[in-house]
């Protein structure tokens, strides 16, 4: 597992998103509407989404969609093909990059992290519950799967096509 932190994040990132919801037996949270060719990327990852992330079992949010994923209870939450968050063109943002994907790091006042993918044909969200607000160890299990099912935007960004 290899993390870079990055003082700012290029303002041509792409970006996959996922949202939290409330816990309940199975969070809610907004389905993204992408267009026809990120549903497509976001298919792909859904298929390729690991059953556990940070030891905790895959528990997917409602309403059940291929575009939204969750694990523990709402602890975890993968959105797929969501808008490009502002926070992209921010050159003061955060970035962090794990095992080869780079990710927009947003900070939301009590509860943990929110993560955007970077420079990726589509934009893929995962929120972290406040357990995880210094701690983005989950990303280590999501970051293999998106890297082979999201490509990234330039061919000779780590070596993808």
């Amino acid at each position: 597992m290899s993390f870079h932190r990055h003082a700012s994040l290029p303002a041509t990132a792409a970006v996959l998103l996922a949202v939290s919801g409330c816990a309940t037996d199975a969070p809610v949270v907004a389905v993204p509407s992408p267009p026809q060719q990120e549903s497509a990327l976001c298919r792909a990852l859904h298929e390729a989404l690991p059953d556990s992330v940070a030891g905790m079992e895959r528990q997917d949010p409602e309403p059940r969609s291929e575009l939204t994923a969750g694990w523990g209870d709402a602890a975890i939450v993968l959105r797929c093909g969501v808008p490009r968050p502002p926070g992209m063109s921010d050159p003061q943002g955060q970035a962090v990059e794990v095992d080869g994907v780079g990710w927009l790091v947003e900070e939301r006042d009590g509860d943990g992290p929110r993560l955007t993918t970077a420079s990726r044909k589509t934009y893929v969200e995962v929120t972290l519950g406040k357990q995880y607000a210094h701690d983005l160890g989950p990303l280590t299990d999501l970051a293999e799967p998106v890297s082979k099912t999201v490509p990234a935007l330039f061919a000779d960004e780590h070596g993808e096509h």
